[in-house]
Parts: C-alpha cells; sequence; structure tokens
C-alpha cells in the first residue's frame, strides 16, 4: 500500500486540481471542498445540493468534539458550483454516481488516484484531501493542538506524522500540563525505565557507528542511518534543557 501524502506544493496543488476538472467536475467540486473544510471523504459524499447552491460558503463541524469550520467559495469555485448544480433538486446528492445513487468512497478514491496518475503523483488516496487541509493549515497558524483536536488524534505526535512534518520538541513541551509532566516523571522512574530507553539509543548508536565501516551494507542502509540522524539532529536542536 502506498504512502498517502499531503500535496505540499501550490503549483502541484494546481496541476490535480485542473486534472479533477478535466475528468469530472463533481470531483474537482468534491476535492476543493475536502481541502477547505478538513472533512472525512464519507461525509463529504453525504452533501446535498442545497447544501451548496447560492452560497458563499460551507459550514460544518468535525470530529466527535464537533469543531465548527467554515470554508468560503472562491469566485472559480462558486461559479463551477452554479453551473453543475443548475436544474438540479436541492435534496438529491451533490456527487451522483451510479443509479443516481451517492458517488462511493470507492468510486471517490479510484478518481483521485486516477488523477494523481495522470500527473504522476503517487502518494494519492482517499485521506489526501484531509491531509492537505491539515498540512495546509498548519504551515499557516502552527497551532498543532488545534489540529490535534480537531482530527481527533491521541497526541501531536499522531497529528505531525499524519502530515508528513517533523514533530517540535519545544512546542508539543510548552503546551503539556502539569498533570501530564508528572505522569512523564512517574513513567521514566518507574522502574528506571527512562534510563533504559536512553541505554536502548545508545546502544543502537553504537551499532550503527560499529556498522559504518561494513563494505557489505548497501546504499539503503546508509540512507535510513542519514534519516534517522537528521531526524534526531532536528529533535534536540528543538530540545531545551532547563536545569
Amino acid at each position: 500500500m502506498n504512502w498517502v501524502a499531503p500535496i505540499k506544493d501550490e503549483e502541484t496543488l494546481r496541476r490535480y486540481e485542473e486534472e479533477l476538472l478535466s475528468l469530472d467536475v463533481k470531483y474537482y467540486i468534491m476535492f476543493r471542498i475536502g481541502v477547505g473544510t478538513g472533512m472525512q471523504v464519507q461525509d463529504i459524499l453525504k452533501l446535498k445540493i442545497g447544501d451548496v447552491r447560492d452560497r458563499d460558503s460551507i459550514v460544518v463541524y468535525l470530529g466527535t468534539h464537533k469543531v465548527k469550520r467554515s470554508y468560503r467559495f472562491d469566485e472559480d469555485l462558486k461559479n463551477v458550483i452554479e453551473e453543475y448544480t443548475r436544474g438540479k433538486p436541492d435534496d438529491a446528492p451533490l456527487f451522483r454516481g451510479m443509479k443516481q445513487n451517492p458517488v462511493s468512497r470507492e468510486q471517490a478514491y479510484r478518481a483521485l488516484k486516477n488523477a494523481g496518475t495522470r500527473i504522476g503523483l503517487g502518494t494519492i488516496g482517499a485521506q489526501t484531501m484531509r491531509k492537505t487541509f491539515a498540512w495546509k493549515y498548519y504551515k499557516n497558524t502552527g497551532d498543532i493542538y488545534y489540529l490535534t483536536n480537531l482530527l481527533n488524534h491521541a497526541s501531536p505526535s499522531v497529528t505531525y506524522r499524519f502530515i508528513g512534518e517533523k514533530p517540535r520538541v519545544d512546542t508539543i513541551a510548552s503546551r503539556m500540563t502539569p498533570e501530564e509532566n508528572m505522569r512523564s516523571r512517574r513513567k521514566l522512574f518507574q522502574d528506571r525505565a527512562g534510563i533504559g530507553r536512553m541505554e536502548a539509543v545508545k546502544d543502537l548508536m553504537n551499532l550503527l557507528e560499529e556498522e559504518m565501516d561494513n563494505p557489505m551494507n548497501n546504499d539503503a542502509f546508509y540512507g535510513r542511518v542519514d534519516t534517522l540522524l537528521t531526524g534526531m539532529e532536528d529533535l534536540i536542536r528543538d530540545f531545551h534543557m532547563d536545569m
């Protein structure tokens, strides 16, 4: 299974949207709404014509916390929606598939994947819209905690992985509550678990150091080591030890 990634480059995003528009206008509208709101695919596919016709924006409530999100349609999208919905009843599915039924999640996935293949994007999937929304929001605001709550993730670390970004230790630590800090302290001291984890990291580093001159290692080994070290260096750079 291919890793599904957000579309981070604006030019690539524009080309992908154009490909969807040429494939089928309904998938273009679906994608724009998904990237604009952060809605799940299955919820987008439940929308009716009346939810978007003659409107400047759409208001949705996301996740178990029912966080309110509003997405304003630009003029291009409003014109596309106006043309697409003309003559259709308000209670009809916005995204109609076979036999007048709403498009299925599988149909939507195939359309998204097909458009990505046409322009050489191999990391497209059903979560592309939501991941792209989340990445754009994070880049614009830096507020990982809002996204964690919105997406109903267990922790900011999960959200960072979701959007394909490296965690910022200083950001996470600065927002931990006193109770969370106490739990971390107990967890690290219980049965000397913290020391054991540090020793495991040192053992791995010692092993990698020994393996650096092993002629049997291929280039992929060194690629993984470089990726690991870069990630650790970034985390260490963000870590501020207050003694």
